[in-house]
């Protein structure tokens, strides 16, 4: 074994984490801390940039601590985000001039109203492979420029700076030498053409974003800089960047067409590999770019997002306090045999693929007086795998295959139980690899390609291990009774706020 490893920062939205790879796939070392979560109105969600950075720094340190090496034995690192979320920043000082707007935000719903109102959405979806919906970082960026006091003349001035999690993280590793995103970023801004990969003057004019506080965009992997020494105690070269879906993709070497991934973060996002082909949804999901390495054809992928799925166990613990830790969603969900007509439809910011709701609300129906907490546990639970279910149907539809395996990674796909939900309601095989952090090990690989640490994506192949497979043990007749219910469900959860 080599005596020099990867690093992957793993920026996600509730907590930041860094993981040690060696030559093999495996962890050496990890460390992770949650941060600050800021509400300041209903439907807002904020992050400090500063806290994220200081946290990162913290983790790098102690996961290098960990793993029992020293700096200068990291070959590379690759980053790794949570997507959408847009820091804008002054490039004199490196100071933010507000806090991050987060992925989950929806304070720019009226806006994308005026814009589909005014006939914008078909073009939008058609250049970006989106659909017009607060969840992309354009309108944040926007916001920032209209209502941070003086941001959009220093904008105009070349002053300020904005890029997403990875940008920021970049920039400040290298002290502002890289101002750069990756295409995978790139493309979730609703600024990026999906057709001919830069960014679009129609759309920067369409949003008034100046194109001179964006970064350059570049291939997911690709040395772009060192760290300076100062930050880690090494000049590490950083040689990959990838959002955090797209990581998960590759991590789970789903590389080849047809092949689909669904993570169970914080949000719950099937992903399935389209090759070099870009398909345009006829059902709400999100063309986008999977990955590029260095000068090689960029892949493209189709994506279902589902907004809330470790988040709402969240709620469970910190908002109902019906549960002290998250893994404990499993042990109430069990002590029941079903959820007793329960339903939880987990609405908390609106609804992703395919209703693309922002204005839905989550609900609780079906409650009786022998409802108990237990009921809603399990109800909650089987919500994640209903939801993932509301998008793989149509993403087999809209990419015209047949999908036997579905590969899961994220912190929730560790219950046994959601898997086999997940298994039974979809009818499809899940697969579960050993190692449950496939985006820190897709960023990783990005990474480690970039250097030469691995050669190629085949030299990839011998490290995955699949630690368990679930198979569908549910009768159609009881699947469909279950999809049936949750639909009408899903029906009183649309539409709640009126303005």
């Amino acid at each position: 074994m080599s005596d020099k490893f990867m690093l992957a920062l793993d920026e996600g939205t509730s907590s930041t984490r860094a993981i040690v790879f060696d030559e093999s796939g495996s962890m050496r070392g990890v460390s992770q801390t949650e941060f600050e979560q800021f509400f300041p109105k209903p439907g807002w969600v904020e992050h400090d940039a500063n806290e994220i950075w200081s946290k990162q720094i913290e983790v790098i340190k102690g996961a290098i601590k960990n793993a029992g090496i020293k700096p200068d034995q990291i070959a590379g690192l690759g980053i790794t985000n949570q997507r959408e979320t847009i820091v804008l920043w002054d490039r004199s000082t490196g100071e933010p001039l507000h806090h991050a707007i987060v992925w989950q935000d929806r304070r720019t719903t009226a806006y994308c109203d005026e814009l589909r109102a005014d006939g914008h959405a078909e073009m939008l979806q058609q250049k970006t492979g989106l659909v017009l919906d607060p969840y992309f970082s354009g309108t944040k960026l926007k916001w920032l420029l209209d209502n941070v006091p003086g941001a959009r003349a220093r904008a105009e001035k070349g002053e300020l700076a904005a890029g997403t999690i990875e940008c920021w993280l970049a920039w400040k590793l290298t002290d502002g030498r890289v101002h750069a995103t990756d295409v995978s970023n790139a493309c979730r801004t609703l600024l990026y053409d999906i057709n001919t990969g830069d960014w679009c003057q129609d759309l920067l004019d369409l949003f008034t974003v100046p194109r001179e506080i964006l970064p350059e965009i570049v291939p997911c992997s690709q040395v772009l800089g060192e760290s300076d020494p100062r930050h880690i105690g090494a000049a590490i070269p950083v040689a990959g960047m990838i959002g955090d879906q797209q990581a998960a993709l590759f991590g789970q070497l789903c590389t080849r067409p047809g092949m689909a991934k669904n993570t169970y973060g914080t949000g719950c996002f099937l992903l399935m590999n389209t090759g070099e082909k870009i398909i345009h949804s006829k059902n709400n999901l999100l063309t986008t770019v999977a990955w590029k390495i260095g000068d090689e054809p960029t892949q493209h992928a189709l994506e279902g997002s589902v907004f809330m799925a470790g988040a709402s166990i969240q709620w469970l613990r910190d908002g109902l306090e019906i549960i002290d830790s998250a893994p404990q969603v499993n042990e109430l969900a069990e002590s029941v045999e079903d959820s007793g007509g329960v339903q939880v439809v987990p609405a908390f910011a609106g609804l992703g693929a395919p209703y693309w709701d922002p204005t839905a609300r989550g609900v609780i129906l079906g409650l009786t007086r022998g409802s108990t907490k237990a009921h809603i546990a399990r109800a909650t639970l089987e919500s994640l795998a209903l939801r993932s279910s509301d998008v793989l149907g149509i993403m087999m539809e809209d990419g015209q295959v047949d999908l036997p395996i579905l590969r899961v990674d994220g912190g929730a796909a560790a219950s046994n139980l959601l898997m086999q939900m997940q298994a039974n309601l979809l009818d499809v095989r899940v697969e579960r690899p050993k190692v449950l952090e496939s985006t820190a090990q897709g960023a990783a690989y990005m990474a480690g390609l970039a250097v030469g640490y691995w050669k190629s994506v085949d030299d990839l192949e011998s490290h995955r291990e699949v630690e368990r497979v679930f198979e569908p043990d549910m009768d159609d007749e009881t699947r469909q009774a279950h999809l049936k219910q949750w639909k009408r469900a899903v029906e009183r959860a649309l539409h709640w706020i009126e303005d």
